[in-house]
């Protein structure tokens, strides 16, 4: 049997899955409980990377759901392949951070922790190739519903408080508000297929449009648009792998990739720009930037500065979405690779501190640098990234969001722009700073971190200085999505 496009897509679903099973069943002995999670995460890899090389089929599967008018089905698309390109390699690297961190810190339940990760991956990967709004739904509340135990991994109160802030704010924002929406989305359209140029474009009215548009934007709560951002600082409860997972891997992400993909395929650039609500939900988005950013630099603990980071920088790409100019897309696009690998490098920094010095507050890890050298070495690579500075990947995001607002004259926008990464060097760069310049601490460290703690966050520190570089084929395959003229 030749393996096709369509049978590669299912395997997207299978293959997490199948690791999940055996991951469960060799529980007792962790060294091939570890094998089978990083096989599963080198051959879904593989299997994606088959999909982006033929993204330009379009393959599809759709079960129509008896004489509903509904259907259950999975589509592969240039947006989508991003997607899943982004969770299933950075599931390589994750697995191995997180079998140093959780062996490091002698952390309990591994084999449950390592089970619903794999559940979680399968549910990412499910969303990044829905054909449908119905489909990516019941992927993204799964995705919900399997990193709870995720969240909740600890055990003690602070934990469940956490899980529970998570579960409810996820599961209200995405059955009170995205739910309607999609319910709505059929009524007026017949259909939730994702659709090219925009499945309501000439079905909805400007005024119908920014109801909906509302509704997507805050009930599409992983995205952690102000103010429905609580959830994301509250999960930090959870290890550092975790964090990891909802910053850079698959939560976060899917929410603004479902952004992204309902902006694109549900209304089209062409009803964003008439609907008035794009105006101030892209103002939503900046004031977001900016205060989230305010906040990161108030906080001491590293976690939390990092996490209220996530929340500025994940409303850029809400901010690309709703300027809908061609170029702003692209730039909102592009985040989404970006931030992944900064984040996710920053993130792994933390846990491989904590790991060596059991610090998580800032004004504690004066001079660390001195002694973990390649960690805070790692973490200026990846705050360099998200801050845009060249030659890092997290450059390009900006530079296509600042010329898609001056393509349409929202100059205001690019000042709020420029004004998140000023206060992104304020809160990011006195970290590795102080680290590396200031004395080191009197106390020796009983260890400098597991080789798979530290590893980690410098191959992904490596990967934001190469995809600077990759920019030429990263904008050639996404610029057809969005009219891009290269």
């Amino acid at each position: 049997m030749s393996w096709t496009p369509e049978i590669a897509m299912i395997a997207a679903l299978l293959i997490p899955l199948a690791g999940g099973v055996f991951v469960g069943l060799l529980g007792k002995y962790p060294n091939l409980r570890e094998g089978a999670t990083l096989t599963a995460a080198v051959l879904l890899a593989l299997n994606v990377a088959y999909l982006v090389s033929v993204t330009g089929a379009r393959p599809e599967l759709i079960y129509e759901i008896g004489s509903t008018g509904l259907s259950f089905g999975l589509k592969l698309e240039p947006l989508g392949a991003l997607f899943a390109a982004v969770a299933s390699g950075l599931w390589i690297v994750n697995s191995l951070y997180s079998i140093g961190y959780m062996r490091g810190n002698k952390e309990k339940h591994q084999t449950r922790f390592f089970v619903f990760f794999t559940i979680a991956i399968a549910c990412a990967m499910g969303v990044a190739l829905a054909s449908n709004l119905l489909t990516m739904f019941l992927f993204y509340e799964a995705l919900t519903l399997s990193t709870y135990p995720l969240v909740a991994h600890k055990g003690d109160d602070k934990a469940r408080r956490g899980a529970a802030i998570y579960l409810a704010i996820l599961l209200g924002t995405s059955i009170g508000l995205l739910l309607p929406a999609i319910i709505a989305t059929q009524f007026i359209a017949g259909s939730t297929d994702f659709t090219v140029g925009g499945l309501l474009n000439g079905e909805a009215s400007p005024l119908v449009a920014s109801v909906l548009l509302v509704l997507f934007a805050f009930g599409i709560g992983k995205a952690a648009l102000m103010p429905v951002h609580p959830w994301l600082p509250n999960a930090m409860v959870a290890p550092t792998p975790v964090s990891a997972l909802l910053h850079a891997v698959a939560v976060v992400k899917a929410g603004v990739f479902a952004i992204l993909k309902v902006s694109t395929y549900i209304f089209g650039p062409e009803l964003i720009e008439s609907a008035p609500a794009s105006d101030w939900l892209a103002w939503i988005a900046a004031i977001s930037i900016v205060l989230a950013s305010i906040i990161a630099m108030s906080s001491n603990n590293l976690k939390r500065r990092l996490a209220f980071s996530t929340v500025s920088q994940l409303s850029y790409v809400t901010l690309g979405a709703m300027i809908a100019a061609p170029l702003a897309l692209l730039g909102a696009a592009l985040q989404i690779v970006m931030h992944a690998w900064g984040k996710i490098t920053l993130f792994m920094c933390a846990g491989a501190i904590y790991t060596a010095s059991k610090k998580t507050e800032i004004s504690d890890m004066r001079g660390l640098g001195r002694l973990m050298p390649w960690t805070f070495g790692a973490f200026a690579v990846g705050a360099f990234a998200i801050i845009g500075l060249p030659p890092f990947g997290g450059m390009w995001p900006k530079l296509y969001l600042m010329m898609g607002a001056a393509s349409t004259g929202q100059l205001a926008l690019i000042g709020a722009l420029i004004l998140s990464s000023i206060l992104n060097v304020a809160y990011l760069l006195p970290i590795p700073g102080r680290g590396f310049f200031d004395p080191a601490p009197k106390e020796a460290l009983k260890q400098r971190g597991p080789l798979l703690v530290v590893l980690p966050p410098v191959m992904t520190a490596a990967g934001v200085t190469v995809l600077f570089f990759l920019i030429g084929p990263l904008t050639e395959f996404l610029a057809p999505v969005f009219g891009v003229e290269l």
